[in-house]
This record gives structure tokens, C-alpha cells and sequence, in this order.
């Protein structure tokens, strides 16, 4: 299909990133979503978040976020000073309403909770209602695979999807991700939305002024379309089709519809209505491996699983096989040494939060 009038497949030219160091961009971080009203541990909270987003190379999910979460705290879409209160109705149950705050910060305290629950229990699930945008599910996986939690992580989101053979959008693109810890090795770390890209990506092929291609979206009347304007008037089209299209209520229905939170078309627009609350909503479900066996048990067999899976032969001799979360991982302990690529108009925008100058 060719590309739409205006819209030129010719790569654009970006700014080149800025590199800076991981413990310079946490601190320039949190003193930018403190000035945007939150307590100091609040913002560090968000920021744990959204580093490790820009460390496993997550950019779009990263500190990025500070432009729309930003514009959100400004116009009381967001609660800067959200007192987040968190229930135990069973023993491995915790209900967390986060007070409309910012999505991260409701993300690690549910988190904790549900950590908390199967530290206890053996297995653990907060549900979170209240909340927004609460960034990539991988950070939380890591955090738990670390602490030594396997993970079930999953959130609801704005409508972007039609229903499978419907043509409006009544379905949100709602991630989910699972994580598996391997004790002092590389932890298996799955982390997708619902859709065959996030509006995101849509949204920089639209500022770099390029197409995208025609299997990520259709226009407003479901026909797929390059055109990134016309897709991002229309829906996202869903992975494996109906089975992507069902994958997606299931996540809706424990993240939105069992912890109380909106659901489908309840879930207000945080760019249609930035001054409103989303009530969106987040499940984590945890279970301790440790219960399951000894560290060394666990390293062992982890071990294994992905030799299995390095030891195909590859179809492409310069694309080894790799399980889920290698590439990610192995960014982030890259950019840890070297430091993170940062866009230069994020880097600006978290200064100007900040009051630093933009040298």
C-alpha cells in the first residue's frame, strides 16, 4: 500500500540522545515530579518506574511520561497529593485504592502489597483501582523477580480497540506481563499490550512525519491504513485476532471489573479529558518461588530452560534465539555502565520541571 499523501517513508532526522548518567536522571527526575507537586518518596516512586523503562530501552514508557503526566498534575487530572490507602479482606488479598494519583506511584504501592501478601501467603494478589497510565509492566517484574516473586502484572487502559467485528472502540490496548526470577541469572521477563504496537509508536511515526505499517492499525471506518494521523483516528488492531481480542478482556475484567475500578468505556480518555480522573485499574499476582524450592533449585532449572531455547539453531545465523527479557536486560546493564539515552526534548522538559537551566 503506498503512503498517503503528506507523509514520506524517508527516515527522519532526530536529535541525537543525550547520555546521562542513571543516578543524575533518577535525581533530575524526582525533582522535577516534586515540583509538580509530589512528596519526595512519591517521586521517587514514579521515577524507580520509569528509569528502568528508559534503562531496558523502553523510551516512549520512560521519563518521556513527564510531558503527559505532567500536563495532568498541572489541570488536576492527577492527584499530586494522592493518599493511597491499601485493605486486606483475605489473607492473600489486598485491595489498593490509589486516590486518583500518578499511575507508577499507585503501580509500586500495590506492588509492595501484593508482595507483602505472598511473603505470607506463599501467593499474593493486590488489585488497584483509582489509578492512571502506571507506565511498562516490566520494571514491577524485575523488581519482584529480584526479590524473588514470579509475576502475573496486567492493567486496563484507555479504548483504542474495536470489539472483534465491531467499528468502534470499546476494548482498551491493556498490557499484561509475566515474570520468572532466575537467582543470580537472567530472569525471564515477558512484558506486551493487546495491540501489534502501542499507540506510542503511532504517535512518533506521526511527529518524525513517517508511515506505519498497514498491519498496525486501521482507520476510522476499519480499513487498515500507513497513515499514522487516519490510525490514530481509528483503532489498533489486536494480536492473533480474536484470540488477541480476548486476551484483552480477560485483562480488562481482573485489572478493570474485579478491583472495582472502570472497565471498557467506563475508562475515561486521559487525552480527550486530562482534567478528569481514568479510574484505571491494575492487578499483580505474585507467588514466592521460594516456597517452591531452594534458590539453587531455581537457578538450576531456569538455567535449563533457556539453554533449551539458545540451543535451536537459529533460521538467521546473526539472530540467535533468545528467551523474553534478554535484549532488555542486557540494555540496561549496558546503559547502567554507560549511561541512558535520553531525547533531548525529554531531557529539556524534565529540567524546566525542575527549574535547572537547559544547558
Amino acid at each position: 500500500m503506498a503512503a498517503p499523501t503528506g507523509v514520506t517513508t524517508a527516515p527522519a532526522r532526530s536529535p541525537a540522545p543525550a547520555v546521562i548518567a542513571e543516578a543524575d536522571l533518577r535525581d533530575l527526575g524526582v525533582r522535577a515530579f516534586q515540583a509538580l507537586g509530589l512528596p519526595p518518596q512519591d517521586a521517587a516512586d514514579v521515577v524507580d518506574v520509569l528509569v528502568l523503562a528508559d534503562l531496558f530501552g523502553l523510551s516512549t514508557h520512560g521519563l518521556s511520561r513527564i510531558e503527559s503526566y505532567g500536563e495532568r498534575l498541572q489541570v488536576g487530572g492527577i492527584n499530586a497529593q494522592a493518599h493511597i490507602q491499601v485493605t486486606r479482606p483475605a489473607p492473600a488479598l489486598r485491595m489498593v485504592d490509589g486516590d486518583n494519583g500518578v499511575g507508577p506511584l499507585v503501580g509500586m504501592h500495590a506492588l509492595r502489597a501484593a508482595m507483602q501478601a505472598a511473603s505470607e501467603c506463599g501467593v499474593g494478589i493486590a488489585f488497584a483501582r483509582q489509578s492512571n497510565h502506571f507506565g511498562p509492566i516490566s520494571p514491577y517484574g524485575l523488581i519482584a523477580a529480584e526479590a524473588g516473586y514470579a509475576s502475573i502484572i496486567g492493567s486496563n487502559a484507555t479504548t483504542t480497540i474495536a470489539p472483534w467485528g465491531g467499528t468502534d472502540a470499546r476494548v482498551g490496548n491493556s498490557p499484561i506481563g509475566f515474570a520468572v526470577p532466575n537467582p543470580g541469572g537472567q530472569h525471564f521477563l515477558l512484558d506486551m499490550a493487546m495491540s501489534v504496537v502501542a499507540r506510542a509508536k503511532i504517535r512518533n511515526a506521526l511527529k518524525a512525519g513517517q508511515a506505519i505499517p498497514d498491519t498496525w492499525a486501521t482507520d476510522a471506518q476499519g480499513q487498515a491504513t500507513t497513515d499514522p494521523k487516519a490510525a490514530l483516528d481509528g483503532f489498533l488492531l489486536p494480536i492473533g485476532g480474536h484470540k488477541g481480542y480476548g486476551l484483552a478482556l480477560m485483562v480488562d475484567l481482573f485489572a478493570g471489573l474485579l478491583s472495582n475500578a472502570a472497565y471498557l468505556t467506563h475508562v475515561k480518555s486521559w487525552v480527550d479529558a486530562p482534567d478528569e480522573p481514568q479510574n484505571l485499574g491494575h492487578f499483580f499476582l505474585l507467588i514466592d518461588t521460594r516456597r517452591l524450592g531452594s534458590t539453587q533449585w531455581l537457578a538450576e532449572r531456569m538455567n535449563d530452560f533457556a539453554a533449551i531455547l539458545h540451543d535451536s539453531p537459529p533460521a538467521d545465523a546473526q539472530r540467535p534465539v533468545i528467551q523474553p527479557g534478554e535484549i532488555e536486560l542486557a540494555k540496561l546493564a549496558r546503559q547502567r555502565q554507560h549511561g541512558i539515552d535520553i531525547a533531548p526534548d525529554v531531557l529539556a522538559l524534565l529540567r524546566r520541571h525542575a527549574g535547572q537551566p537547559h544547558g
